[in-house]
């Protein structure tokens, strides 16, 4: 099997001269050939690598020749469980290790899906990119801004093809919103809200026994302050702060990814977010907030809100509200558009109108075709960057209690 940077290169080749011309049998065959199967390796064995990554791209494993070889997570069980799986499917298991740095050394891996904790998705994405890897990275992409530029520059120079993993944006619903935004049917836009509720913080159920002996713990803290093992910690990082952000970056990313989607907005002028924990108060002092509430100006002349109570579940909205009427997303693959709270006298928008699909490639399946066509997911770095950009500023305000503001040319945030 060729390396992944000549395989690359050869594919970008391919790819370039079939815009001029009709690829013969000959090539087409050498591109999607056994000889030319696409090696791809899981960074992060837990439930999003090992329950949909997996699975995911294994769906397509027939039709996009593609096979997973390599497995890296710090808790050897889920090492084992990930390789066993792949046996399965692939009849060998999929070499295993602790650390990204091991499954990045390979140079029969082409790319890697990076299913990680939040905070280790940018020194993982970084690192792929620098060792010549496409890459699938979850989100929210960064939690830090500084961390943020350094995982973008690194993807860009590598020219690596990237897809984050904001897969609402592929569901032929949200990409008929879209297409139904761009109309203008809604008149002027002056509002953008999602409110996403739980009885129970989703930290929680992630909680396990986990013994010490089994996890490489260094490797999981990266580049945190050494602490003793904390199985509580380990498992249910998505409660910590120092770890995951809470519930603007883990739920928000993904509407404000759709808020840049479906409006084609790229980034906020100004933020403003408050919280903190009001229900869920217990022995295992979690620092993310169960009630957070964000808003941010984007220069195209709307505001979003974005909020999340986890402690009742009710309450559950997601629309877009126009001087002509409403877009009601909040049954995600049922949108509906009505003229509830418009205008009555030009009556552009009458009864409630489902919104028709716009077929499109599931997520995955979008992301192993770019490897080989060379062409930018639906979901690129720069989508990726866009939201985090959002998503930290509301998180600075959050903890500093002032508002922010993002200059794009200089990519910096400041308060004021």
């Amino acid at each position: 099997m060729q390396g992944s940077y000549s395989r690359r290169k050869f594919l970008k080749t391919a790819a370039a001269g079939s815009a001029a011309l009709a690829m013969s049998a000959t090539s087409y065959s050498r591109v999607i050939g056994s000889n030319d199967r696409i090696s791809i390796g899981i960074i992060g064995c837990g439930g999003r690598g090992v329950g949909a990554h997996m699975p995911g791209v294994h769906e397509h494993a027939k039709s996009q020749n593609i096979e997973i070889t390599a497995v890296a997570d710090p808790w050897r069980l889920r090492q084992e469980a990930a390789s066993a799986q792949v046996k399965e499917w692939y009849g060998r298991n999929a070499r295993k290790f602790s650390s990204y740095r091991d499954l990045l050394a390979l140079e029969d891996v082409d790319a890697v899906m990076i299913a990680s904790c939040d905070h280790q998705h940018t020194t993982h994405l970084k690192a792929a990119a620098r060792a010549g890897k496409d890459a699938y990275c979850e989100k929210p992409l960064a939690m830090r801004l500084n961390r943020l530029r350094d995982a973008y520059d690194a993807v860009k120079k590598a020219k690596a093809v990237v897809q984050i993993g904001t897969q609402l944006r592929s569901l032929p619903s949200f990409t008929g919103c879209r297409k139904l935004y761009k109309t203008g049917i809604l008149g002027t836009v002056g509002r953008i809200e999602q409110c996403r509720n739980n009885e129970q913080p989703y930290w929680y159920q992630y909680v396990k026994d986990v013994k010490a002996e089994d996890v490489d713990w260094k490797e999981f803290l990266m580049d945190r302050p050494y602490r003793p093992f904390d199985p509580v910690l380990y498992s249910g990082w998505y409660g910590y702060r120092e770890f995951s952000p809470g519930p603007v970056m883990g739920y928000g990313s993904h509407f404000i990814d759709l808020v840049h989607y479906i409006t084609g907005a790229k980034f906020p002028t100004s933020s403003v977010c408050l919280g903190g924990t009001f229900t869920w108060k217990d022995e295992r002092k979690f620092t993310c907030p169960d009630h957070v509430a964000a808003l941010w100006i984007y220069p195209e002349g709307f505001m979003v809100s974005y909020s999340t109570y986890c402690g009742n579940g009710s309450g559950n909205s997601f629309k877009i509200f126009g001087d002509q009427g409403v877009l009601d997303m909040v049954k995600w693959t049922e949108p509906v558009l009505t003229a509830e709270g418009g205008s009555k006298r030009m009556g552009r928008i009458r009864g409630r109108n489902p919104v028709e699909d716009v077929p499109r490639p599931d997520h995955f399946l979008d992301w192993l075709q770019c490897l080989r066509s060379r062409k930018t997911p639906n979901a690129s770095i720069d989508a990726g960057y866009q939201h985090a950009v959002a998503c930290i500023m509301a998180m600075q305000a959050y903890d500093t209690g002032r508002r922010t503001i993002y200059d794009a040319k200089k990519r910096e945030i400041r308060e004021g």
